[in-house]
């Protein structure tokens, strides 16, 4: 009986134990930024809000396999004064991993996108320029404002910075719309915002995941896109499907840490 007893008690503290080490090992995850981490244009909205966080996106995508505890922060329209004035509220010292996209909405790539398609190469042109010129010289500096927060309020998380796709396959399947000269401009305008972005996530000692090679051959006017040209509602367009989400966001987040 006795020994029975002392069989029983051993295997309850060992199930405890393993219950303990499985809550200790739960990461807590913050996901921040602006709707390509929310998931716009993924579809499968989790609430009604205008941030239309998405189960299809690649956050909510991780902590549904990892068992993570997730707070998803990030919201459609999200520039680095939102981030830092909305989102930030989750950090503390026990965060473990935070990811976040940032940047295209400070360089008002939304109104560049309408402007390429409404005032042709020349005004694309004259867009990209312009916003390229925001982001190498404003941008850099509200970038480090948001960086020094996130690692000030969770000092021991890992940090993935997230870039941008290109939006166009050049020479591709597209018989109407832009030009392939200004696809070309706007492609380069992603590369102007993935540098800087790369450049400024790496001073602050986070990491870097560049999404452009895993959406190569998925580009508007590829025979595969990840991304929506212009659709319907109209914010989702330009943004990654459910396909870009998946395939293109998520094994490139969890390749980076």
């Amino acid at each position: 009986m006795l020994r029975t007893l002392s069989v029983l008690v051993v295997a309850a503290l060992a199930t405890l134990g393993l219950t303990t080490s499985a809550q200790a090992a739960t990461v807590s995850y913050v996901a921040l930024g602006d709707s390509y981490s929310s998931g716009v244009g993924a579809g499968s909205y989790l609430d009604d809000s205008a941030c239309k966080r998405s189960a299809n996106a690649y956050p909510y995508l991780y902590a549904s396999k990892s068992s993570a505890s997730l707070s998803f922060q990030a919201c459609s329209g999200a520039k680095t004064t939102d981030v830092l004035n909305n989102q930030l509220g989750s950090l503390s010292s026990r965060t473990g991993l935070v990811s976040i996209t940032v940047g295209g909405n400070d360089a008002g790539f939304s109104t560049v996108m309408q402007d390429c398609i409404l005032q042709g190469d020349s005004g694309c042109k004259t867009a990209i320029d312009n916003a390229v010129n925001f982001v190498e010289n404003s941008l850099p500096a509200l970038l480090d404002k948001v960086y020094d927060a996130i690692a000030s309020k969770a000092p021991n998380a890992d940090v993935v910075v997230l870039g941008y796709p290109h939006f166009y396959k050049i020479g591709g399947s597209c018989s109407v719309g832009l030009s392939d000269t200004s696809r070309g401009y706007i492609n380069g305008g992603a590369d102007a915002l993935d540098t800087v972005i790369a450049k400024r996530a790496a001073n602050a000692g986070f990491k870097f995941a560049d999404v452009r090679s895993a959406f190569t051959g998925h580009e508007i006017c590829s025979g595969s896109p990840w991304l929506h040209s212009v659709t319907w509602p109209v914010d989702e367009s330009y943004h990654p499907t459910a396909a870009g989400q998946a395939s293109g966001y998520y094994p490139v987040f969890t390749a980076a840490f």
